[in-house]
């Protein structure tokens, strides 16, 4: 890839962000299409943030991919949010149009495209979320309206109980749950589709976010964690169709890439970068 005057600059926002795989991923698209782009990590610490976006107008950046700890913080800095990531509370992707910066959240299509490829079809189940956080706010938002029923649980139910209102509010079927009916057969045994939302499993020292002797193999169970998490692989020695959170990496970047870009971008190209940079 060569960089020139012209180069529009994209990249992502995140603190830390040295582990991102978007940079292969996007920059693997651009070259594949022939575009005068490159991707780029920017770690910004959270005092910085407000600069950063101002730089982003300053510098004339095309947009940036915004992750942890910034999705939140992020909205009050930019010109406009779209309707999605306003309710989701959350901004994952900023587009720069000529000084005018919006925000959206691709995370929830990103997932959703990712359970349709995998073979996963949401509707009409009964689906246990585990966790009240953004992420789980921007699966909820798509998950409640096709979902016979979405059960949330989360450390903190208040945070679940928040959650639970706003989806309500999407004409969904959402209950909130306490730990015993995590651990209750029956319970369980009523579930179609479990799916941690919570950052547990990127560390190897961290607990189950549930109790795994639940599960069977009527169960499919997901983890937005890009790697397969202890979860997963335990839910697969108990007969469990698994999926990671490689197929939404994928996905959220696609749809960032359309929007930034207006063209479709190469999806294969863009797997096969995320597998390449993702193994060990």
């Amino acid at each position: 890839m060569s960089i020139r005057g012209t180069t529009r600059i994209t990249g992502i926002f995140g603190f830390p962000v040295e582990h991102s795989l978007s940079p292969a991923m996007h920059n693997a698209a651009f070259e594949h299409l022939g575009l005068d782009y490159c991707y780029v990590p920017f770690s910004v610490s959270p005092e910085r943030l407000e600069d950063a976006v101002k730089g982003v107008r300053a510098l004339r950046i095309r947009g940036v991919n915004v992750t942890v700890p910034h999705k939140e913080r992020v909205i009050p800095f930019l010109d406009e949010v779209g309707e999605e990531a306003s309710f989701i509370g959350a901004v994952n992707t900023v587009v720069n149009d000529d000084g005018v910066v919006r925000g959206f959240n691709t995370d929830g299509r990103g997932f959703m495209q990712s359970l349709a490829e995998a073979g996963i079809d949401p509707a009409g189940k009964r689906i246990l979320m585990v966790g009240a956080g953004g992420a789980a706010r921007a699966v909820g938002y798509y998950l409640c309206r096709e979902a016979a029923a979405v059960y949330l649980y989360n450390r903190r139910r208040e945070r679940a109980v928040s959650l639970a209102g706003s989806l309500n509010t999407l004409r969904g079927n959402v209950s909130v749950v306490d730990s015993d009916a995590l651990g209750s057969k029956e319970v369980m045994a009523s579930l179609d589709i479990v799916i941690n939302t919570t950052p547990l499993g990127l560390s190897p020292d961290d607990p189950l976010p549930l109790e795994v002797t639940m599960l069977t193999g009527h169960h499919v169970v997901c983890d937005l964690i890009y790697k397969r998490t202890p979860l997963l692989r335990e839910a697969a020695e108990r007969g469990c169709a698994t999926l990671d959170g490689l197929g939404m990496l994928l996905w959220q970047g696609v749809y960032a890439f359309e929007l930034w870009t207006g063209l479709r971008p190469p999806v294969e190209v863009m797997r096969a970068a995320i597998q390449r940079s993702s193994r060990p």
